[in-house]
């Protein structure tokens, strides 16, 4: 910071390192001179949204209005969706708005939160934005320890994070695992579901953070219409708990915190259900070629059940970055994560992974 800056600075933000997202392709056809880049950083759809919310913006007329503050028509949807009193839903500038909201109503400086190390980087902006005490629990396997975090559970701790499917890694909790952590959990302590990628999953034993919600009142389910649903420039994220915690989320949510175009994209997106069955699909067979594609390299992997996967390629995994994006190949290192040997891949369209898997072949 400037030293030439004077007044109070809250020390968690003062301490904050900001997010890092990926260069835009345009900076890198500047810098590097390549027109043909493929995205495979950011864990978006690589289809783009469906035919239905393309015609939907389109149409939209409304663009000097602002937008429905408490977004009466997305709950209701939402609640319709889900089965759900509308008075239980949060809706976010994303998930990490919702995440942001639960981390601001619940902490203050001295107050505990768990995370799994290779945790989503989010939950640590948020939990030390706060000013709180951000405790990694060692992962095992490279996925959570529900019981290493029930040992770090102390009369300060507010708040766990836990992403399931947990980015960046791929990795996931069971049902019966994760009712047994929740059973065993003072009611207290606020638990955080981060399921932003929910509809990738097709494993049988994968819960729905939605159908535990009445029997864990301290139970908050985080999703997004940014993965599977194609929305990821829209923003729109939106939370599902009990209607006590969904007031006191309410009143700390910024107005009109949604736009209306992501509004009412989101309402058409949540609907197309034959998109987000071919989405899984096609996201099923790219896994299946990465993967396959891995093993024949030699190159170990973490299973994913995610719309990504992150891949071992040696020591010099930053180099093997740069020499991808030389090519117009752009992945995501996870040295921040705690994975300085891993890069990792989102599942592109078919041709983009192709694509990808003969440039790594080449270098590695």
């Amino acid at each position: 910071m400037s030293g030439d800056l004077k007044g109070p600075v809250h020390p968690g933000i003062a301490g904050l390192r900001p997010y890092q997202p990926g260069k835009p392709v345009e900076e890198l056809t500047r810098e590097l001179g390549i027109r043909d880049i493929i995205r495979l950083a950011s864990n978006e759809n690589p289809r783009g949204p469906g035919e239905g919310v393309s015609r939907c913006l389109k149409d939209f007329d409304e663009l000097s209005r602002y937008p429905d503050g408490s977004g009466f028509r997305l709950k209701n949807r939402l609640a319709a969706h889900h089965q759900i009193d509308p008075t239980r839903i949060t809706l976010g500038n994303g998930s990490n708005d919702v995440l942001d909201l639960v981390a601001r109503v619940t902490l203050e400086p001295g107050a505990r939160v768990l995370m799994s190390q290779h945790g989503f980087v989010v939950y640590y902006l948020a939990a030390t934005g706060c000013g709180a005490e951000l405790v990694q629990v060692a992962a095992k396997d490279f996925g959570t320890d529900l019981d290493g975090f029930l040992a770090e559970v102390d009369d300060n701790t507010r708040l766990i994070f836990i992403a399931n499917p947990n980015n960046p890694t791929g990795t996931w909790v069971p049902r019966d695992a994760l009712t047994g952590f929740l059973d065993a959990l003072p009611e207290r302590v606020w638990v955080v579901l981060d399921e932003a990628y929910f509809e990738y999953v097709e494993e049988p034993d994968y819960p729905d953070g939605r159908s535990l919600l009445d029997c864990y009142p301290n139970l908050v389910v985080t999703r997004t219409f940014s993965k599977i649903h194609g929305l990821a420039s829209m923003r729109v994220g939106y939370a599902l708990s009990s209607p006590e915690i969904g007031d006191l989320l309410n009143r700390a949510r910024q107005p009109f915190n949604v736009n209306s175009l992501g509004l009412a994209a989101a309402q058409v997106a949540l609907d197309d259900e034959d998109y987000q069955v071919s989405s899984r699909s096609q996201n099923a067979q790219g896994m299946q070629l990465l993967t396959g594609a891995f093993t024949r390299m030699g190159l170990d992997y973490i299973p994913s059940v995610g719309n990504f996967v992150t891949v071992d390629v040696g020591d010099d995994a930053s180099a093997v970055y740069e020499r991808l994006l030389a090519q117009g190949v752009i992945v995501r290192p996870v040295a921040e994560y705690g994975l300085p040997r891993h890069l990792r891949v989102t599942i592109g369209l078919p041709e983009e992974n192709e694509r990808f898997l003969a440039t790594l072949e080449r270098l590695v």
